[in-house]
């Protein structure tokens, strides 16, 4: 069963989950079960079209999400289902939903997937640990395995054309919630989020202050990309936390990750891993992001954002 829990709307990796689930279906049947809350209409015709099932919830406003819905809602599907394995997207809804149904259904989580495989009829499940640094093989001895995915690390197929059946979970947000949201504060957003970014422009410590991130954006304009930052330079309060990556932050996987003054911490490299080209800019020869990426400069970056993006604007005509 793979359980897509969207906002607004199914994002690329959120889709790639359908992927993996048909993958799996060679030697596990599947099942594919959207759970939104205020689902608009062009939602709901793009939920129809990835999944086999989609449970609908009452609530107050559209993207009004609670955890004790969604969760009694997929106990009630997993329980009908009876799985083996469930897959979850790499957010903080399916984060914060993962041990909570393994609970309700007697299974075990696991996070940060990065392949899922089917070996001795036992689900093992590759993840990165120690921040990175290794690779381990977890073996689900107790079933269901309740599975969030790394962000992108499957990748998405042609839309389906099966026949999905739509229902509408009973019970209001409010009836079966033991918690109320009294406030909600978004803050907001422009461009494409960091996980679906294709080029990423990140800075670090070594910016020195908030004002070098008006010249990555101008940078990352020319590029077609999207500003990101480290944990350092989030917590300095140069930039908002919303653009932190790394462990505790989001996890990408751009075409092109551009890190400049980023040293390279393992916490960092961690959210980055999936990314298919890096690049580095630091004044540091002996920074550890120089020993993971594909092409490094050793020089302050004020003397190459300039020259960079005339050459970029220039190449673009």
């Amino acid at each position: 069963m793979s359980c897509l829990l969207p906002g607004m709307e199914l994002d690329r990796a959120t889709i790639g989950l359908v992927a993996e689930a048909e993958r799996i279906a060679r030697q596990l049947s599947v099942e594919h079960v959207v759970v939104a809350s205020g689902v608009p209409a062009e939602l709901l015709q793009h939920a129809t079209r990835q999944a086999d099932r989609v449970v609908v919830l009452p609530t107050k406003e559209p993207g009004d999400y609670q955890i004790e819905p969604c969760l009694a809602a997929l106990h009630t599907v997993g329980a009908e289902l009876k799985p083996r394995l469930v897959l979850l997207g790499q957010d903080t809804y399916s984060q914060e939903i993962a041990p909570r149904l393994a609970h309700r259904l007697q299974g075990c989580s696991i996070g940060d997937a990065q392949r899922i495989e089917i070996r001795d009829e036992k689900i093992h499940v590759t993840r990165g640990v120690y921040g990175g640094k290794a690779i381990a093989v977890v073996r689900a001895n107790v079933e269901p395995a309740v599975v969030w995915t790394r962000s992108r690390a499957f990748a998405a197929e042609p839309e389906r054309s099966a026949a999905c059946q739509v229902e509408h979970h009973e019970g209001g947000t409010d009836d079966s919630s033991g918690s109320e949201i009294i406030e909600r504060s978004r803050e907001a957003a422009s461009g494409v989020r960091l996980e679906d970014a294709q080029v990423i422009v990140s800075g670090g410590r070594g910016l020195g202050g908030p004002e070098p991130f008006a010249e990555l954006g101008e940078l990352a304009k020319s590029m077609k990309a999207e500003v990101a930052a480290s944990r350092a330079a989030c917590d300095a309060g140069w930039v908002s936390p919303s653009l932190q990556i790394g462990q505790t932050g989001k996890k990408v996987a751009p075409e092109l990750y551009l890190a400049i003054a980023i040293s390279g911490a393992s916490q960092h490299l961690m959210g980055i891993a999936d990314a298919k080209v890096v690049a580095a800019i630091n004044t540091d020869a002996d920074a550890p992001i120089f020993r993971h990426c594909q092409f490094g400069l050793v020089e302050d970056f004020r003397k190459v954002i300039g020259p960079l993006k005339e050459q970029i604007e220039e190449s673009n005509g």
